[in-house]
């Protein structure tokens, strides 16, 4: 077999030449576009990755920005409690010391209502006392009360003990000033001479007396030195009527006990 190298030469020239321009004309643009294609593609997730990265970035801040807002939510939820309990507190407090003060007050109110009524009612009482037993005296025994009192506080200066002698005898002799006698009225002369001889006689001595007229010796005599009083009234027997009257003043405004308060329906 023959070979036509001329040929052959011709057809490696030719081949190499449709290689030259292929890989020219074809090959590189396509290598060109494919590489392109990729810088396109690398971009855009290199695109996708920053965003996604900021995404994170965003969605952490508002995580943190909602935890931030829950906290500060809650301290203003814990204080705005804390500040209406303590001036429920407060109103609470105000009220009970309001209602305590209230209380007093109407307690002292009736306490003075009770003294002024049982004052007055003492006072009638003397008076009721003393005008019955004046005119009782008066119409069978022909003496007035101011004698009758007179007579009975020179028997009581007769009958002194021993000890109370010397003593009221001792103060009454060492007053530097007349020593005050002290009636719920004015003695008669002859009264104050009869009470002037009984002292004198008791004490062996002259007592300087000085009269006086006192509205609050309850139909009595008193006689005061230096550390001893002798005195005479009626206000003992009338002590025990005090007591009668304030113990039913007590009993009528004594506050009923409350009524205990209903059960909740259900």
């Amino acid at each position: 077999m023959l070979i036509d190298w001329f040929t052959v030469i011709a057809q490696m020239v030719n081949f190499l030449i449709l290689v030259w321009l292929l890989k020219h004309f074809l090959y590189k643009p396509i290598l060109n576009a494919i590489d392109t294609r990729e810088k396109g593609i690398a971009s855009k997730l290199a695109d996708a990755e920053a965003k996604v990265a900021s995404a994170q970035k965003q969605q952490a801040d508002f995580e943190a920005k909602n935890k931030s807002f829950d906290e500060q939510r809650d301290a203003m939820k814990a204080k705005a409690e804390a500040d209406a309990k303590t001036e429920h507190d407060r109103i609470i407090d105000a009220a009970q010391k309001q209602a305590d003060g209230l209380r007093a007050s109407e307690a002292a109110a009736l306490k003075d209502d009770q003294a002024h009524q049982a004052a007055a009612i003492r006072r009638m009482a003397q008076d009721q006392v003393f005008a019955i037993t004046r005119k009782t005296l008066t119409d069978l025994a022909s003496v007035t009360l101011e004698e009758r009192i007179g007579e009975v506080f020179t028997r009581r200066l007769g009958e002194m003990n021993a000890k109370d002698k010397y003593e009221m005898g001792a103060a009454l002799k060492s007053s530097p000033e007349a020593s005050p006698l002290r009636s719920a009225f004015t003695l008669p002369d002859e009264q104050k001479t009869a009470i002037q001889n009984a002292l004198n006689e008791t004490f062996s001595a002259v007592i300087r007396v000085r009269y006086e007229t006192d509205a609050n010796a309850v139909s009595g005599i008193e006689l005061t030195a230096p550390g001893q009083k002798l005195s005479w009234s009626i206000s003992s027997y009338l002590d025990s009527f005090d007591q009668s009257v304030a113990a039913m003043v007590t009993q009528e405004t004594k506050p009923e006990p409350a009524a205990a308060p209903a059960a909740e329906a259900k």
